[in-house]
């Protein structure tokens, strides 16, 4: 089950206003799937990492995909970033669909708009150059147009609005040298270097201490509003999903099973495993030595699956119709929807 960690407090960043549907989708996904073939020769079978995933991202908006490891949620953005291709659906930026990109360049005008952020701040960064390396080269094939003065000036800004002083010394400084946490700063500044309109974060604070992590929570409420930014943010934890995100896509197995405003989502979740994730989070008022109810199982295998719901197995209130019916996400209030048959018809309980 997932574990989740205090955030913080303050004001949340994701109680912005921006709760209801987009109305300036900047990317687009629909019906996004993703397979891939395992086993030999002779037993070919299937994975179905990702299946029918509808996603949009609007301007100056966090949108939060969250699931358990093995749900699909990398797989996503990945996708997203044109790093696999897509066995069936659509991805839209700005309206132009993807698939239409057939030239280099118009593919990297696109991986310039909508960039990465990945999860591993020791293994992002090479450690024979100083950081200052990767910024230029980004600079350089991003933005030709800059003198070599004009670069090193950029890469000082960016550093400075990530957070980063001195940006000269900092520079000058080889990835050993720095935290994780510093680290994981020039890995923004890097995707900052390409002036993108949306940024993927796969899980960009999960190897991080607790302390630093909301100090990197804040920087992404900050770019958006300073850099005009939208984020993807890819977590598997609620508490920080909570705190920054204005809307929240729950993922399981390969399928988006909830998705709604941030806060209505964890306060008043439809969905059975979205419940689950929630009834799996310490309680610091609970008594001592009582124990959280939870599932303590895990997601299935998805190769080669059958139609049904794919929670069936682990689900408290699983009926007939999750055995051979996939429940399809179905708005249940103002932009929350859930993919659940008791959730669509209480009826069934």
């Amino acid at each position: 089950m997932v574990a989740t960690e205090t955030a913080g407090t303050a004001d949340q960043p994701g109680e912005s206003g921006r709760a209801g549907r987009p109305s300036h989708p900047v990317l687009r996904a629909r019906r996004l799937t993703r397979h891939f073939k395992v086993g030999g020769t002779f037993g070919r079978r299937t994975l179905h990492a990702v299946d029918d995933v509808d996603l949009v991202i609007g301007e100056r908006e966090i949108v939060a995909l969250v699931g358990e490891s093995g749900s699909g949620k990398s797989t996503v953005a990945r996708l997203l970033a044109l790093l696999y291709p897509v066995t069936a659906g659509d991805i839209e930026f700005r309206g132009q669909p993807v698939a239409s990109l057939r030239s280099r360049r118009r593919k990297l005008d696109y991986r310039r708009r909508v960039q990465m952020v990945f999860q591993d701040p020791f293994s992002s960064l090479s450690p024979v150059y100083p950081i200052s390396h990767g910024l230029l080269r980004a600079l350089i094939l991003h933005r030709p147009e800059l003198s070599r003065t004009a670069r090193r000036e950029e890469a000082e800004r960016l550093l400075e609005l990530v957070g980063l002083t001195p940006a000269r010394e900092m520079l000058q400084k080889y990835p050993y040298e720095l935290s994780g946490g510093q680290r994981q700063r020039v890995g923004f500044a890097a995707a900052l270097a390409c002036r993108p309109e949306v940024i993927l974060a796969d899980e960009p604070v999960s190897m991080l201490d607790v302390s630093i992590r909301i100090g990197l929570l804040n920087l992404m409420a900050e770019l958006r509003e300073r850099a005009g930014v939208s984020f993807l943010y890819i977590t598997h934890d609620l508490a920080s999903a909570r705190y920054v995100a204005d809307r929240m896509m729950v993922m399981y197995a390969g399928h988006v099973v909830e998705s709604g405003p941030s806060e209505e989502v964890l306060t008043a979740p439809r969905h059975p495993y979205t419940q689950l994730l929630l009834a799996a989070a310490p309680d610091p008022w609970a008594p001592l030595g009582e124990a959280a109810e939870g599932d303590y199982g895990e997601p299935p295998k998805v190769v080669d699956p059958g139609e049904g719901c794919r929670f069936r197995p682990r689900c408290p209130l699983a009926v007939s119709a999750c055995e051979n019916i996939t429940p399809r996400l179905t708005e249940l209030g103002p932009g929350h929807s859930a993919a659940c048959h008791v959730a669509a018809d209480p009826a069934l309980r």
